[in-house]
This record gives C-alpha cells, sequence and structure tokens, in this order.
C-alpha cells in the first residue's frame, strides 16, 4: 500500500515538474505549459466578457440613443474589438510579461502576414474600413456581383449576406473594397422601378398612358411622391414601346411589386381593350407555283369552291370584329364610360389642349377615394388642388351666405379657381356618396404650365369669363366685385406658378 502512494506521489511530483518547466522565455519571464493555460483561459474570459460587454451596450444604450441598427452593430463591433485588444494585453501584463518584449515577435507575425496571410489582412483591414465608414452596415439591402441580399454581419474577416431567396452567403470583405457595390438603402431607401411595355399599333397612346397610371396608382406599395411616369421609348418591329417608371420605398420587395403592377397593367388592358401583340413573321415560298399545282391537283373543283367559302366567310368575320375597337367619340358615351381625356376636355381650361398636353396632365394628376359624407375642402381653406368627379356625387355648399349652391355629378369639377388665383376656397364641398375624384395638385400643375406656357394664356382667357357666375352667386366679397381684366389674371398666374 505504501509502495503505491509513493508511485502516485511521484508520478504527480514528475507531471507537475513538466507542467512548470519553462519550455521558453520573453525577456525575463519564463513561459511553461501551466503558465500558457493560463494566459489562454485568461484571454477566451477576457474575450466572453468583451462580447457581453458590447452586447449589453448595442441592447440597452444604443437603442434608447435611437440609432438605426446599422449604427448599432457597427458601435457595439468596434467596442468589443478595443475591449478585446485591452483585455489581451491587461493578461499578458498580469502574467508579468513585458509587452516590448514581442517587439520581435510582432515583427515575424508582421512577415508572416505579408507573406502567408495576405488575403486575412486584407480582409481584416476591409471589414474595419466598412465599420469605420458606414457606407455598408448591417440590415442594408446590397446588390453585389448580381446578389441582392440584407447585410446580417460584417466581422474581421467576411461578412453575411442574407438573399431574398432565405440563403445566406459569406463573402470575403476585401469583395467590398475592390468591386462596386449597389447599396439600395444608402442614404435614400426610394429607388425608381421600369417596367416596360409593349401595346399594338393603332392603340392610343393617351388611353395606353391612364391605364399605365391607374395601374401603377392602384399598387399601395408604389409612391404618389414622385408620382408615376410613362415613357414612350419607341416604335418596335411588332408593338409600340412604352416604359412604366414608379417610385418605391422597399427596394427589397422590387420583384414582388413588379408581379404585383404587371398583374394590374394586365387587367387594365384587359378593361380597355387594349392589345399587347404577338410577334409577327413574314413566310417566304420559293417555289409557290409548284405547291399551287400540287394543292390543284389533289383537289376537285367543289373541295375548292367550298374551302374558299369557308375562309372568305372567316376572313369577313375577323374584318367585321377587330381585335382594337375604335374608340366611340366622347359625346356617344355616358359618363361612367368617359375616358379621363374626354373629362378633361369637359374643363373650360383644357378644352383646347391637345392629346399631348392632355397626357401630361393625366400623368401629373392622381386619383382619390372619398368617403360618404366627407368634406373635400372647406371654404376659406387655401386652394391647392382642384378635382374631377370620376363617381359619384358632391354638394357645395356656402357657409358665408348660408345656404346650398349645386350638386356636382360624374363628369363635372371644381376648386380651379381657387387653385389658379392663389385665393382661398369660396364654397366647403363634400361627397353625398363614396366618390372617386381625380387630383390634380399645385405642383404638379405648376409642371404643365412651365412645360405649355401658352396654356397659360388659355386658362386667363377662361378665368375672365368666368368671374360672373361667381358674382352672381354672391360668393365673391365686395372687394372682388370690379371685373379683373384678362391681363392681369396672366400676370398673377405666371407669378403664382413661376412661368
Amino acid at each position: 500500500m505504501n509502495w503505491i502512494t509513493t508511485r502516485t506521489d511521484r508520478f504527480f511530483e514528475h507531471f507537475w515538474g513538466a507542467m512548470t518547466t519553462p519550455l521558453f522565455y520573453i525577456g525575463d519571464t519564463h513561459l511553461s505549459i501551466s503558465a500558457i493555460v493560463k494566459l489562454m483561459f485568461l484571454a477566451i474570459f477576457a474575450l466572453i466578457i468583451a462580447k457581453i460587454i458590447s452586447e449589453g451596450i448595442k441592447r440597452s444604450l444604443l437603442v434608447r440613443m435611437g440609432l438605426d441598427r446599422g449604427s448599432r452593430e457597427a458601435i457595439s463591433t468596434i467596442i468589443s474589438y478595443i475591449l478585446a485588444t485591452l483585455g489581451c494585453i491587461i493578461v499578458l501584463q498580469g502574467a508579468g510579461i513585458n509587452l516590448t518584449s514581442l517587439t520581435v515577435l510582432a515583427g515575424v507575425v508582421g512577415i508572416g502576414f505579408g507573406f502567408g496571410l495576405q488575403n486575412l489582412a486584407s480582409n481584416f483591414i476591409s471589414g474595419l474600413t466598412l465599420l469605420f465608414e458606414h457606407q455598408i452596415r448591417v440590415g442594408d439591402f446590397i446588390e453585389i456581383d448580381n446578389l441582392l441580399g440584407t447585410v446580417e454581419t460584417i466581422s474581421i474577416r467576411s461578412t453575411i449576406i442574407k438573399t431574398i431567396d432565405g440563403l445566406f452567403v459569406i463573402i470575403p470583405n476585401i469583395k467590398f473594397v475592390e468591386t462596386n457595390i449597389i447599396n439600395w438603402s444608402y442614404r435614400d431607401p426610394r429607388c425608381r422601378l421600369h417596367i416596360p411595355v409593349g401595346v399594338a399599333y393603332g392603340s392610343d397612346p393617351v388611353i395606353v398612358t391612364e391605364a399605365l397610371l391607374i395601374a401603377a396608382r392602384m399598387e399601395s406599395n408604389v409612391l404618389s411622391h414622385p408620382s408615376p411616369k410613362v415613357w414612350f421609348r419607341g416604335f418596335g418591329d411588332n408593338a409600340l414601346n412604352f416604359e412604366l417608371l414608379v417610385w418605391i420605398d422597399q427596394p427589397q420587395e422590387s420583384d414582388a411589386i413588379k408581379s404585383a403592377v404587371n398583374f394590374l397593367i394586365d387587367y387594365e388592358f384587359r378593361h380597355r381593350n387594349i392589345e399587347i401583340p404577338f410577334p409577327q413573321r413574314d413566310l417566304w415560298l420559293r417555289n409557290p407555283k409548284e405547291l399551287t399545282q400540287f394543292f390543284h391537283n389533289n383537289k376537285d373543283d367543289n373541295s375548292n369552291g367550298k374551302l374558299f367559302s369557308q375562309n372568305a366567310k372567316h376572313s369577313t368575320e375577323l374584318k367585321s370584329n377587330p381585335t382594337v375597337s375604335e374608340p366611340k367619340k366622347s359625346g356617344s358615351k355616358s359618363p361612367s364610360n368617359w375616358t379621363l381625356r374626354d373629362l378633361l376636355r369637359r374643363v373650360t381650361y383644357f378644352e383646347q389642349c391637345t392629346d399631348l398636353e392632355l397626357r401630361q396632365l393625366i400623368e401629373y394628376g392622381y386619383r382619390q377615394l372619398f368617403p360618404a359624407e366627407q368634406v373635400v375642402c372647406k371654404e376659406e381653406d387655401p386652394g391647392d388642388s382642384f378635382y374631377i368627379i370620376l363617381s359619384g356625387t358632391v354638394e357645395v355648399l356656402s357657409q358665408k351666405a348660408d345656404k346650398y349652391i349645386a350638386t356636382l355629378h360624374e363628369g363635372e369639377f371644381f376648386g380651379e379657381i381657387s387653385l389658379l388665383l392663389g385665393t382661398p376656397r369660396t364654397a366647403t364641398v363634400k361627397t353625398r356618396e363614396d366618390a372617386i375624384l381625380f387630383v390634380v395638385e399645385r405642383h404638379d400643375l405648376q409642371k404643365l404650365l412651365i412645360e405649355q406656357p401658352n396654356l397659360a394664356d388659355q386658362i386667363a382667357q377662361k378665368l375672365s369669363e368666368r368671374q360672373q357666375a361667381l358674382r352672381d352667386l354672391g360668393l365673391l366679397d365686395d372687394e372682388s366685385l370690379e371685373q379683373t381684366p384678362f391681363l392681369k389674371i396672366r400676370k398673377r398666374i405666371q407669378v403664382l406658378f413661376g412661368i
């Protein structure tokens, strides 16, 4: 028994001696296996403490400061690196290691970084650059090498991207320094989508513009400001090429929004009988005489006559039922079938406008639903827009005169005088039932007047002619009873709209 105890004691003595035997010296400090293990545990502990502190700062202090996700992640990562470095320095000094004695070791490590660890050093410096410059932050939606995704993590060596398909891609940091990156979230997340559309020759460009803008504004994820635009790209081999441009503020949902807008475009085109053409090809026959003789030899006269009759009948049916029907004259339409172009032509000030001028006005306006009994505009409010009634009815009331003035129906308009002259509203307008109104705001009308300066003269002439109707209704105060001449109205419009 004593013999076993003696052998055990000797084993532990030899083991402990091996653990404490100096392996090498750093300056005046010797390092043994036990010292190295101790340093490793202390370094790991310092790293854990640094991580806990940085996470605590990120989740409490930085959140209360109202910083966005990218800024919080960058600041907490930098704090973690600083605390980890300080912790390692404290551990080394606590072990009695003089850091000045590590100069030679640092030089050797530097040479290793220069030759064998070039990529690691490049990625490390690139990661620090990303964290400090804040051009790419956690939470940003970016595009790199045709890869779309959200930045999830920026570490020392790499950055993790979560694609729109839910895949996580690890990209070395050097990629973000050496290649062109599209950051959809940088400063302003708003971006513009281009949706190409081709329609058959013979389609009315104004109706096509109206249909595309209606489809764009029906999609809730499309921004109303900046307003959607329609560009006529050119004349293709088989179609008139248009392009719908819409603004969104959710770039990560761009594909879904495009799909939704395309569904709406298809619906609007079907509703208006606008055709999307198929590609057309010409077939050239190199031996038509031989083919004709072959068919004559294999069919008798009766069958040929019957086939010709059927083909002629079929051709007549096609001609009497064209794919794109010609638009009816606006005078033969009921109000519910009027297009925006027809309705705008009913507005006194736009009677003489060309289709191109009306197309621009359609592009600048938008549709808005007003529930029943809702006030559209109040008396004495600023006149910043005018309205055309697309469906429903509205009542015009004068609070100053304490009387009912009129009921307006589909196809009628109101609010244009206060908008064009910059005067307060002369009456209160509210809906009697659910109504859809086409709204043209001041800044949109200003764009049209700048592009079409002659239109201001036409509007000024119509305004001078219509003021008498307001005087007869008693909607102008005594100071406004003197008739305003045409030149004065035109000058006022030019000053008001900056034209």
